[in-house]
């Protein structure tokens, strides 16, 4: 995998005031990038998130936007009049994370581009959140664009859950199943989900899972709890960078060893939804 690019803010063009990221559309010179901003009230570790997962998704082939390491120099945003946008960008001088801006996308939902996804791509997708814990792709929130009638996927910053905490994740925390995978939006059509799993255990090695982790700025990875955390309770905030990579890859490499119960839990309640009467439209909103 070739290194992620990295680029400077040069201006802030327009917030995207939706989730609890506070992310925004900035102008930089290699074009307009949606940045999300790593003083952020999620704290840094869903920047990491957004990077592991979004590499994964780019490993597996899956359309994901570009990725890039967006500096944020001191004077960026001053002249802002919005006081909170003005606290969030002096919280995030240095290095943040920008997924390439797609111009004219639209959120995905499943009764007007349901026929652009196909069972392999959902099964994919589905395998991907499975592994990488991810909750947020439900018929409520997709994290999904359509962009040249392709879906896209965005929006990883809630996966790896286990990350805020590494201290409590013991060996059956990593291999655990994934019951939150009942509510992804593709589901229903996750029907060549032991394809997926194939491919994806034969695509991410040891030396893909090194690739991916090593494009994590330093700073995103040693940057401290926020102020309130209690460092008894989250000893991994005092790690190294290459010492928290080091578990990164730990938890990874073992949670995709045979048998994975995430993929089994995965099947079982793609059955499951089969067997269920159609959502009434009212409720997937």
């Amino acid at each position: 995998m070739r290194a992620l690019p990295r680029t400077t803010a040069r201006r802030y063009v327009q917030p995207l005031r939706e989730g609890g990221s506070l992310p925004a559309i900035v102008d930089t010179p290699d074009g307009l990038y949606v940045v999300k901003f790593r003083g952020a009230g999620q704290g840094p570790r869903a920047l990491v998130a957004e990077l592991v997962v979004g590499q994964i998704a780019h490993a597996l082939g899956l359309p994901s936007p570009e990725l890039a390491i967006v500096e944020l120099p001191e004077e960026f945003g001053r002249s802002e009049p919005d006081p909170e946008i003005q606290d969030l960008l002096r919280a995030s001088h240095g290095e943040n994370v920008g997924l390439r801006f797609l111009d004219g996308a639209f959120n995905f939902e499943t009764s007007a581009a349901g026929d652009l996804v196909t069972d392999e791509f959902a099964s994919l997708v589905v395998w991907l959140d499975a592994f990488t814990t991810n909750p947020d792709r439900t018929h409520r929130n997709p994290n999904l664009l359509v962009w040249n009638r392709t879906p896209w996927l965005i929006d990883h910053g809630a996966a790896l859950y286990a990350h805020h905490n590494w201290a409590a994740v013991d060996d059956a925390r990593t291999r655990s199943p994934f019951p939150l995978i009942e509510q992804h939006v593709l589901l229903r059509r996750g029907t060549a989900l032991a394809d997926a799993d194939r491919h994806a255990v034969a695509t991410l090695t040891a030396d893909v899972c090194d690739a991916i982790l090593a494009a994590v700025p330093d700073s995103l990875l040693a940057t401290p709890e926020p102020p309130g955390h209690d460092i008894a309770e989250h000893p991994d905030a005092l790690l190294t960078p290459d010492a928290l990579r080091a578990r990164y890859r730990s938890y990874l490499m073992r949670r995709i060893e045979s048998p994975r119960a995430f993929v089994a839990e995965a099947q079982a309640a793609h059955e499951r939804v089969l067997a269920a009467p159609p959502r009434a439209v009212k409720a997937r909103r």
